[in-house]
């Protein structure tokens, strides 16, 4: 925080405990008003009497002034001013999740000595793995981990990459980064429509035979390398299978042609620095296990 900033905090704060504690003894009144004494409020018939706070109510304030000033010696709340305790939230939480580290570790170490697919069924490691996977992975994946636009379904036989534990265990340490090219440049309106039209027969869709025909011959010049001859995809190049019906960015025509014509780059991103070794080797069997 700036100099400037840290300074109008101070004061602005400052200012107001003044204020309230001149409010609150300049309005005390100690001795009793007479009872038919009002302060000359009125609303709707009700009048409202002139008689003085109660004490027990009064010393409820100043305590309450009293308490608000020792927080802020004692904790950061006055700018920069960091509070004579010296405590910080980075460091409190630094310390929780130590002294949960160290409540765990062995049961984490325990695991982490067992192979994936054996301890993918334990419900202590479903358990954990659930809440990782919540706080980590549910963002794109979503809270069921199938998936939406864009983000692939953890629950289905259907792997990009390759569904074995190693390769799951892979993905998560080191993230994947997709490089789907453009093609509308190289193959043109025409071209990506023909191509287009050979992706929906591949999976049995109706299209236009003499233009699905064309597309064949651009699919085995350009994208053959990557699909496959076959158009099944390959998991060493995390190239998807484009003949099984199943799409991470959408099958219609429309979103077939887009994704052709304008590439696709999608990012998984790498957990190595974020989870521990044990933490990725539990969540990596929660994930194994969503499709077993």
């Amino acid at each position: 925080m700036s100099s400037f900033w840290s300074m109008w905090i101070i004061i602005l704060t400052s200012i107001t405990i003044v204020g309230i504690t001149w409010i609150l003894f300049a309005n005390r009144k100690r001795e009793q008003q007479p009872a038919d004494k009002t302060t000359g409020h009125e609303y709707d018939g009700i009048q409202e009497y002139d008689n003085p706070l109660p004490a027990w109510w009064f010393y409820m304030f100043v305590i309450t002034i009293v308490w608000g000033i020792g927080y802020l010696v004692l904790y950061p709340g006055m700018g920069n001013f960091p509070g004579i305790l010296g405590w910080t939230q980075l460091d409190q939480h630094s310390r929780e999740v130590a002294a949960a580290d160290d409540k765990f570790r062995a049961m984490r170490d325990r695991y982490l000595a067992l192979p994936v697919e054996e301890i993918a069924g334990d419900p202590v490691v479903r358990k954990m793995g659930m809440r990782m996977f919540a706080n980590n992975c549910a963002q794109c994946h979503g809270a069921d981990a199938k998936g939406s636009y864009g983000f692939p379904n953890l629950t289905d036989d259907d792997w990009i990459y390759g569904g074995d534990a190693a390769t799951i265990k892979a993905t998560l340490v080191n993230g994947r980064q997709a490089a789907m090219p453009a093609w509308g440049s190289i193959l043109g309106d025409q071209g990506i429509a023909e191509t287009t039209q050979y992706v929906l027969a591949l999976n049995g869709r109706d299209t236009d035979s003499t233009m699905a025909a064309a597309g064949e011959k651009h699919f085995q010049t350009y994208c053959v390398a990557c699909h496959g001859a076959d158009a099944k995809g390959n998991p060493a190049l995390g190239s998807p299978n484009l003949a099984n019906g199943i799409w991470l960015y959408g099958g219609t025509e429309e979103q077939i042609s887009h994704t052709l014509r304008a590439g696709r780059n999608g990012v998984m991103p790498a957990f190595k620095d974020t989870l521990s070794e044990d933490k990725i080797h539990i969540l990596a069997a929660y994930v194994y296990g969503l499709n077993q």
